[in-house]
């Protein structure tokens, strides 16, 4: 039973890290979630954009003037939920989250990774605000390099570091559940089946 813990682990962590070079991957488009300043929960999709899986980090790209940059500037604390409809299988990982704005190496880094469209998506308004115009907020294709260096001013990484990995495969019959903790290193200190 042991080895099948430690099987199921490693495997978890092959299909997030498969998610960031696989657009069709379940695990692609995951829910970030945060509290906001009325501690009410938040949850959003968003797409996985690196995973370091020794380390048991996941790198999700945003805008820095969106709510959650901020909600998670006021608390790290964060679960992470992922569904593959195929697999029938769900990932819910908590943790705490690490945020690099533009200028740091990390956000550098990734924005030199991106094709130039991402880039332009990062130059239109604030995310949420209202949108002036009623055929479409802004046009990417008008988009100039000046513009994207702009965009790069509101491009942010945020990292998180996985405490929790709570695995579940639904299946016709005995569904399965299993648990996982990770030390601050990303080791694996703890695993063992729970009830689903």
């Amino acid at each position: 039973m042991a080895n099948d813990l430690i099987q199921i682990n490693t495997l978890a962590w092959k299909e997030l890290e498969l998610a960031t070079i696989t657009p069709e991957s379940g695990f692609r488009y995951i829910n970030l979630c945060s509290v906001d300043k009325e501690d009410t929960p938040q949850a959003r999709m968003v797409v996985l954009r690196h995973v370091n899986q020794l380390k048991r980090i996941l790198e999700i790209h945003t805008d820095i003037r969106s709510p959650k940059w901020n909600e998670l500037l006021a608390n790290p604390s964060t679960t992470i939920l992922g569904f593959c409809s195929k697999t029938r299988l769900q990932l819910r990982l908590k943790g705490i989250a690490t945020l690099h704005a533009s200028g740091t190496e990390v956000a550098q880094q990734a924005w030199q990774s991106l094709s130039i469209w991402t880039q332009r998506t990062y130059t239109g308004g604030p995310p949420g605000d209202e949108c002036a115009f009623t055929t479409g907020c802004h046009s990417l294709l008008e988009t100039d390099s000046d513009e994207r260096q702009d965009g790069y001013s509101c491009f942010g990484v945020i990292s998180v570091q996985i405490e929790i990995l709570d695995w579940f495969q639904l299946q016709h019959q005995n569904n399965q559940r299993a648990y996982f903790t990770y030390d601050n290193d990303g080791n694996l200190m703890n695993s063992h089946w729970i009830n689903p």
